[in-house]
């Protein structure tokens, strides 16, 4: 089994947060997500300080398809540079991670 992901983003919207989702589920990018919000994020952007209401998409795919989800986030993202993370999933249920492997795979 390979490597498992979950990859964060941050969206404006629960619209476009959902959207980003759906999309890279679909795509089979990702085996499954999870919009969760609104939360208050606090920044620095340009210079300036700032707060503001975001939705955070958390999805599941394997560092083999971590770049074509990247991509595919960045191409339908409403910001030129949007927040997207990945963390290692280092340990979880075997039947969950080898799911998630399948699906973006199939």
């Amino acid at each position: 089994m390979g490597q498992v992901f979950q990859v964060q983003v941050a969206a404006p919207s629960q619209e476009v947060a959902t959207e980003l989702a759906r999309g890279a589920v679909k795509a089979r990018l990702a085996a499954g997500g999870q919009v969760v919000g609104p939360v208050i994020s606090v920044f620095w952007h340009l210079g300036e300080f700032g707060t503001g209401e975001q939705w955070q998409v958390v999805l599941k795919t394997t560092e083999e398809r971590y770049p074509e989800l990247e991509k595919h986030l960045v191409e339908r993202h409403a910001w030129t540079k949007p927040e997207i993370t990945a963390i290692p999933i280092v340990a979880g249920l075997a039947p969950y991670l080898d799911w998630v492997e399948r699906t973006t795979s199939e």
